[in-house]
C-alpha cells in the first residue's frame, strides 16, 4: 500500500500542476511578461541608453506582480464560469474537476494579495493600480461580464493598462508607451467581442447578456467594423502627434491584416470561424510586440 501511495503522490502533483497551468493560462501569462519586458527594453529608456532593464529587480517585481494578478483573474473567472464553460469549452474546465473549488478560490486570494503587496513595495501608484485591477477582475467575473459591452471594455482597459504600467512606473517615454497601450486596448476589445461571438451557446443558456446575445451576431459585427475604423484613425492620430515615422509605417502595414480580418469577419458564421478570428487577433498583438524592436 505504501508503495502505491508513493507512486500516486507525484502523479497527483503532476495532475494538479497541469490543471493549475491550464487554469491560469500559463501561455497568456508568459505573453504578458514578454510584452512588459519588451515595453521596458525597447520603449522606455530608464537608464538613458545603458539598457540594464533585464537585470533590474524592480522591473522583475513589477512584471511578476502583474502576472500574479492576471493569473488570479483567470482563476476567479473560471470559478464563476464553470457551468458556462461546460457548454462552451468542456475540455478546458479545471474547477471542480482537477482542482477543488475552495483551492481555486484560495489560490485567487493568495495571488491577488501577493501581487498587491509587491505593488505597494514598488510604489504607491503601482499598489493602487494593482488594487483596482484585482477589484475590477473580481467584479467583471461576478457581474460585469454579463452586461453587454461593459465586461469587454473592462478587460480591454486592463490589457492596455498592463502596457501603460511600465511607463507609469518609470516616468519615461509616456506618450510612446501610451500609444502602444491604446493599440493593446483596441485589439483586446475587438478580441473580447469576438470571443463572446464564439461563446454564444453557453452565454445564452445561463443568461449572460453579452453583445452577441443582446444584439445578435449581425449587429455585433457592424459594431466591430465601426470600432476597427475608429481605432485605425486613433492610432494614426497618436503616431502623427508622436512624429515617429517607424510607428506610422507599422500602422500603415497593419491595415493589410486588419482588412483581411474584416473580410473573414463578414464571412464568419460558425464557432470555429470565430475561434480563428480570435487567434488572428492574438497574432496582431504579437506583431505589435515585435514592432517595438524597431525603436
Amino acid at each position: 500500500m505504501g508503495e502505491i501511495k508513493a507512486i500516486q503522490i507525484p502523479f497527483r502533483l503532476f495532475h494538479w500542476t497541469k490543471g493549475f497551468a491550464k487554469l491560469t493560462r500559463v501561455h497568456n501569462l508568459l505573453f504578458l511578461a514578454l510584452t512588459q519586458y519588451f515595453v521596458a527594453y525597447f520603449l522606455v529608456d530608464v537608464h538613458h541608453g545603458e539598457k540594464a532593464y533585464l537585470t533590474d529587480i524592480r522591473l522583475f517585481l513589477l512584471v511578476f506582480s502583474t502576472v500574479c494578478i492576471a493569473a488570479a483573474g483567470y482563476m476567479i473567472n473560471d470559478y464563476y464560469d464553470v457551468k458556462i464553460d461546460l457548454i462552451n469549452k468542456p475540455q478546458r474546465v479545471v474547477v471542480g474537476t482537477t482542482l477543488k473549488r475552495r483551492y481555486v478560490m484560495a489560490g485567487h486570494v493568495a495571488l491577488s494579495l501577493f501581487g498587491i503587496f509587491v505593488g505597494f513595495l514598488l510604489s504607491w501608484e503601482v499598489g493602487v493600480i494593482h488594487c483596482g485591477s484585482v477589484f475590477l477582475l473580481w467584479l467583471h467575473s461576478n457581474h460585469l461580464k454579463r452586461i453587454p459591452f461593459i465586461g469587454n471594455l473592462i478587460i480591454a482597459s486592463l490589457s492596455g493598462l498592463a502596457v501603460a504600467l511600465i511607463g507609469i512606473y518609470y516616468y519615461e517615454h509616456k506618450f510612446l508607451v501610451f500609444t502602444y497601450a491604446v493599440f493593446a486596448f483596441a485589439i483586446s476589445l475587438v478580441r473580447e467581442i469576438v470571443k463572446d461571438m464564439e461563446d454564444v451557446p453557453g452565454d445564452q443558456t445561463f443568461g449572460c447578456r453579452t453583445l452577441p446575445v443582446a444584439w445578435g451576431i449581425h449587429r455585433t459585427k457592424i459594431l466591430l467594423y465601426v470600432l476597427s475604423a475608429i481605432f485605425i484613425f486613433l492610432l494614426f492620430f497618436l503616431s502623427g502627434k508622436l512624429g515617429n515615422q517607424t510607428l506610422i509605417n507599422y500602422f500603415l502595414l497593419l491595415i493589410i491584416p486588419i482588412t483581411l480580418f474584416i473580410i473573414r469577419l463578414v464571412q464568419a458564421d460558425t464557432r470555429r470561424e470565430f475561434a480563428l478570428l480570435n487567434s488572428f487577433c492574438k497574432l496582431l498583438i504579437l506583431s505589435g510586440i515585435i514592432s517595438m524592436v524597431f525603436f
